[in-house]
């Protein structure tokens, strides 16, 4: 039976007697209205590919204590007579105290338990509807339930495709520990080097993920649960039927669906830490709804998941409802420290960048401490937490020096030493300016100075580049790598309207402090946070990832009653809340819908052509070069070794990859070779957009190649001569509309 579904057809061949009976059991997935049914449930296919968007088309077509009973007067005269009748008398009145009592405590535990309930059951409600609601946004996006095995490894391009690949590896090596071992002693990656790519790439969301999906398969097969159901899609226009799985037994599908369910985990911390910090389930309702109006600028986990940031950042909310409970609370317990050093290891552990954006929250700290608004002693807590969990990372990354050398641990130790010493030096008040300003600045040099040192001492210089890029912003300064990153829109300025709404906010925060409605350190923590995303976010454009989610949690604090109160004397907070959030809502269905509107197809058939004819004509052991996205791919899907990849915060591999971007400078081709022959590469995947693309002025790959290489500034490129004639420095072997595969004959 074939069924239409966005211009791909499911179909199975026909059913012998009795066995439809079977298959209705054995896919309680299926839906009825698409009329389809299984095919083979069972083993994923390989087969079709796509990888680019396509619109249209396609395979688609507050609480108080009760008060007890108060008695005065004659009543409690008469108490006093029955405390003078004897021993019975005495029992009896205890007796009816402790029953007042009990029942008191009683409808007091029942109301806070009640409103224990009811936020619980709005976080998870927020959680279940954001869930659903990135499962859609992703499924429209790419059609992602019709693709074949190997589209959907092509639907992970970039870095994506990378991450992917080592969650493959440990699914599909013969135990769990041993492909642990083959990721960790990793010889396809960064060819002829053997690396642990434990240490490299934060990979261990992928390790636990492989050990999720094993132990799964393990279980249902052993209960004789069928996990997915195989069917046929017709691709039509001409191109072959492919196999295409859905369920949870199908490796992409798994890896995917848990992503979505830790970022609709995400969706109810953001509730309670909203209703948390203003002390209103209101405000968590309001930093909820803020969230999903700007639900574009907030996260991209449903165009990207792989990304570090989709398994790093829910940790990194959890972590800030735990400082902000923290520093609400008098005095800290060990429990509240340990649980701020556990989420610290699992936001870090995900993701090379959360070193940055610790580094802005204990220097936010630090103003908090030496405003006065925290205590020393409890900062240094804090800072022990950090420094633990720090610690704990590096052990577990097999000693990641650049942990050890960055400038978030040179910060932890700086500010421990200005805690300790500050008071013995600076003998003052907490509150005069010019120890802000001295602390401040000592901050700042010893923080730079330590880094500088440790990295000198350890010979690390794979986050040189960030303070390059930095440079770039304010100096124009230019060269290879860093154009490399600003000439991406994602690593532009934000945009001057952004700005703009980010100096209003900002303005607002300022004057809420300046009426010194900031009695609580939480608050104005939290408001020296938002201006350092603000910071990051005008550098850095793609860094709106904190801004905006921050910004939707400070909104919560229009429900607050410490901030508000002399407010809501006049005015209902319900009802003032409500009207802002119906202006807000004019805008916001409006970003929904643009979001529920996006209807496209994964589908990049150039691309297919071009893995499944590496398949077939290479050598296992075939090297490869090439541009990264397309490494990602080649290392994914063909199992073939690569010289160079996407994940460019390595010092050796951004060097591996000038050599290898070296095809689309203005070099001679002799000299390209000789490069990339010392590199033992076989084959050079060419792209011709590369040559030509130009995303801006300056911005093309020649362009970038001529503040590099100014001494061949003027010649034709290299690229565009081997799109006419690869010979005699290199054979084509292969070509398509986007691909042209240079061999390197042996010398």
């Amino acid at each position: 039976m074939v069924v239409p579904s966005r211009g791909r057809n499911k179909e199975s061949p026909p059913l012998k007697p009795g066995q439809q009976q079977q298959q209705q059991q054995q896919s309680p997935g299926a839906s009825p209205s698409r009329g389809r049914r299984p095919h083979s449930p069972g083993k994923q296919g390989s087969g079709g590919a796509r990888a680019m968007r396509k619109g249209g088309g396609g395979r688609r077509g507050a609480r108080g204590d009760p008060r007890g009973p108060y008695r005065e007067g004659p009543a409690a005269d008469g108490e006093r007579d029955v405390l003078g009748r004897g021993p019975l008398s005495l029992l009896r009145l205890c007796g009816e105290r402790l029953r007042v009592f009990i029942v008191d405590r009683k409808a007091f535990i029942t109301k806070a338990d009640s409103n224990i309930w009811l936020t619980f059951f709005l976080a998870v409600f927020a959680g279940v509807l954001h869930w659903c609601h990135i499962t859609t946004l992703f499924e429209n996006d790419r059609h992602f339930s019709h693709l074949s095995t190997l589209e959907r490894e092509m639907a992970f391009r970039t870095e994506m495709g990378l991450y992917y690949s080592y969650f493959k590896t440990i699914i599909e090596a013969p135990s769990f520990w041993s492909g642990v071992g083959a990721i960790m002693n990793d010889k396809l990656t960064e060819y002829p080097l053997v690396i642990n790519t434990l240490q490299r790439f934060n990979l261990y969301p992928e390790v636990v993920l492989a050990s999720w999906y094993r132990t799964y398969t393990t279980v249902m097969d052993f209960l004789g649960v069928p996990t997915k159901t195989c069917w046929t899609v017709n691709r039509g226009k001409g191109l072959s039927p492919v196999e295409s799985c859905e369920g949870l037994g199908d490796p992409a599908s798994f890896y995917v669906a848990v992503i979505f369910l830790l970022n609709g985990f995400m969706m109810s911390l953001f509730f309670i830490y909203g209703t948390y910090l203003s002390g209103s389930r209101l405000g968590g309702l309001v930093t909820v709804l803020c969230f999903f109006f700007n639900h574009g600028e907030c996260t991209r986990v449903m165009w990207t998941p792989p990304l570090r940031e989709s398994f790093s950042y829910p940790f990194l909310v959890l972590q800030m409802l735990i400082l902000t409970y923290i520093l609400r609370i008098p005095s800290i317990n060990t429990g509240s420290l340990i649980a701020l050093c556990v989420s610290n290891i699992f936001f870090m552990l995900p993701w090379q960048f959360a070193q940055f954006v610790l580094l802005t929250q204990i220097a936010s700290l630090f103003a908090v401490c030496i405003m006065g608004y925290i205590d020393s002693s409890k900062l240094q807590k804090i800072l022990s937490a950090h420094m633990v969990s720090l610690l704990v990372c590096f052990i577990l990354m097999f000693g990641n020096s650049m942990l050890l050398t960055s400038y978030y641990a040179a910060s932890l130790v700086v500010i421990s030493g200005i805690l300790e010493w500050s008071p013995k030096i600076l003998k003052r008040r907490k509150r005069e300016v010019y120890v802000w300003v001295i602390e401040g600045c000592a901050w700042l040099f010893g923080t730079v100075t330590l880094k500088y040192l440790t990295s000198l001492v350890f010979g690390i210089a794979d986050d040189a580049h960030i303070g390059n890029i930095l440079k770039s912003k304010f100096i124009g300064y230019k060269d290879f790598d860093t154009l490399m990153y600003t000439c991406a829109a994602e690593f532009d300025f934000m945009e001057k309207e952004a700005i703009k709404y980010i100096l209003y906010s900002l303005s607002h925060t300022g004057r809420y402090e300046k009426e010194e409605r900031f009695n609580h350190g939480e608050l104005v923590f939290h408001a020296l946070q938002l201006l350092a995303y603000s910071v990051l976010a005008i550098l850095i454009m793609r860094l709106k990832l904190f801004l905006t989610p921050h910004l939707c949690i400070m909104a919560s604090l229009m429900c607050s009653k410490q901030l508000f109160g002399w407010l809501f004397y006049k005015v209902q907070p319900k009802t003032l809340v409500f009207a802002i959030l119906a202006l807000m809502t004019i805008e916001g269905s409006a970003n929904l819908r643009t979001q529920w509107n996006i209807m496209g197809e994964f589908s990049n058939l150039p691309q297919e052509e071009l893995l499944e004819w590496i398949q077939v004509n290479t050598r296992q052991d075939a090297v490869f070069a090439g541009a990264m996205p397309t490494m990602a791919s080649v290392k994914l899907s063909t199992l073939r070794p690569i010289v160079n990849h996407p994940h460019y915060e390595d010092a050796g591999l951004r060097a591996r990859t000038k050599v290898v971007y070296s095809m689309y400078s203005r070099k001679p081709a002799s000299q390209v070779k000789r490069d990339l022959v010392k590199l033992g590469v076989n084959y050079y995947i060419l792209e011709e957009s590369l040559c030509v693309s130009r995303k801006r002025p300056g911005c093309s790959m020649p362009e970038i190649w001529d503040v590099e290489d100014p001494a061949n500034r003027g010649k034709i490129p290299l690229c565009t001569l081997m799109s006419k004639d690869s010979r005699p420095y290199f054979i084509t072997v292969f070509e398509n509309s986007n691909y042209r595969v240079l061999k390197i004959p042996k010398e």
